[in-house]
């Protein structure tokens, strides 16, 4: 094992070395290859609301809200305030955890699973459930099968409200028909962009071989894909945060990318899934977009197609996918690197200083914002860039070098040493002109600002 390696193993592939992480690590590889085999899901989550919770939080919110509108009354402050606090408390533990997690390499997968399958929080009817659909739906399946974890998130409120596939109705279903005898001008329709987003981002790709034909087909087969509503509730009948209404689907047998799926109801759009998940455009789709992730803007063909071969052999097993790249010598290769995102950044810096510290969750979101990264708001379905261009302008290094200094005023002060910080960060490894800056520092604060702050520490290595 080189230093080098040990570095790479916390920092390029993981969420950045821990103080004497890289000091106990004596097979890198072996280290990575464990982690697929601790399931265990974090505890601090088990407090949490499950989506369902959220969903009934928010429906009483908005019930509120039109009666106090009709009445003159006052808003009900209270229960927004209630949503509000849940949204924080969500983000303030997935930092917490970030931060303190052994298994980094599998919560660096998390996060990218969660910009892969982008939720954006700005759009308000998606707001409460972006945070509970990382750990519901993807952290349980980050190391399991595609298959699973592609059905999941397309069943999760959170992506059905995202992109409106809790409102599509099937022109021809019994609810379409019902809403045009009550108001013709009014009738309920087809929407596009969850299948659309499914074949473009989430699977195959926009050069996947899908035609407009083909998202059209798959949206009448998602129809009635939704959430339960404020009469399921009343009911008694809203068990789970995903609800398949039978009356909203469009009947009939469907044909996506050339082959026919016969009527099934739910099970038609579920059939679907699971052959994308098998696709051989989505196999080299999404290993490249991995490969990219953890290795370098322009990663390794030869990585690329072992992790393609490794997805068609195991049938979308992620486990086994993970490992063709860990084993593969190209994603080892000393001059790879990942320039930081803005959230890479920030949770390495918390990790380097041993804990959250006095970082408020409020500062922190403050920080992300500045840096143009705001948790769960890409604004958009393809997710926050992950390429040097996109976070390496003059503006975003600037507002790093501001962002340092507020990192290094949060790390405890009993555990305030720079040298110590860079050697638990970079094993040795960091240039001799740092070193000499850190050790002409006025104060040890300065220092791990100037470290915070360095070149070096853009970088995943």
């Amino acid at each position: 094992m080189t230093r080098q390696t040990a570095v790479s193993a916390t920092n390029r592939f993981g969420l950045g070395a821990r103080p004497d992480e890289i000091a106990q690590l004596g097979d890198p590889q072996g280290w990575l290859l464990a982690q697929l085999r601790d399931t265990a899901q974090p505890a601090p989550f088990d407090s949490l609301p499950t989506s369902l919770d959220y969903l009934q939080q928010d429906i009483a919110l908005q019930q509120a809200r039109r009666e106090a509108k009709r009445d003159g009354g006052d808003k009900p402050k209270d229960l927004a305030k209630d949503l509000r606090q849940g949204q924080a408390r969500e983000l303030t533990l997935r930092y917490q955890v970030a931060v303190a997690s052994q298994s980094s390499f599998v919560e660096r997968m998390v996060r990218f699973w969660s910009n892969h399958f982008a939720v954006s929080v700005d759009k308000r009817v998606a707001a409460p459930y972006a945070a509970p659909m990382e750990r519901e739906a993807i952290r349980p399946h980050v190391t399991g099968n595609f298959v699973d974890l592609l059905l999941a998130v397309e069943t999760h409120p959170a992506m059905l409200r995202f992109l409106d596939n809790a409102r599509s109705v099937g022109a021809d279903s019994m609810a379409a028909q019902r809403a045009r005898r009550r108001d013709p001008d009014k009738a309920p329709g087809l929407n596009e962009n969850l299948a659309r987003e499914i074949l473009e981002l989430h699977t195959v790709g926009a050069n996947g071989g899908y035609s407009q034909a083909d998202v059209t087909e798959f949206a009448k087969a998602i129809t009635g894909w939704g959430v339960p509503m404020p009469q399921d509730f009343k009911k008694g009948t809203a068990t789970s945060a995903f609800l398949f209404r039978p009356n909203a689907h469009e009947g009939g047998a469907r044909t996506v990318m050339g082959k026919r799926y016969a009527e099934a109801g739910l099970g038609q759009g579920k059939a679907v899934l699971a052959d994308l998940a098998v696709h051989p455009a989505t196999a080299r789709h999404v290993s490249t977009k991995i490969a990219r992730h953890l290795i370098s803007d322009t990663p390794p063909q030869a990585v690329v197609d072992a992790m393609t071969q490794a997805w068609l052999k195991s049938g979308g097993d992620l486990a086994t996918v993970y490992t063709a790249l860990i084993r593969h010598p190209a994603a080892w290769d000393a001059q790879a690197r990942k320039f930081k995102t803005p959230d890479d950044y920030l949770v390495s810096a918390l990790r380097a200083g041993g804990a959250l510290g006095d970082q408020r969750p409020q500062a922190l979101a403050a920080l992300l914002n500045r840096m143009g990264q705001p948790t769960f708001t890409p604004r958009s379905p393809a997710g926050f860039e992950d390429d040097a261009a996109q976070w390496s302008g003059p503006d975003a290094l600037w507002k790093r070098v501001q962002g340092a200094q507020a990192l290094a005023e949060g790390v405890p002060e009993d555990v305030l040493d720079p040298l110590s910080t860079a050697q638990a960060v970079f094993g040795g490894t960091l240039d001799a002109d740092t070193l000499t800056a850190l050790k002409r520092a006025e104060s040890p604060r300065d220092g791990l600002a100037l470290l915070f702050a360095s070149p070096a520490f853009q970088w995943r290595t």
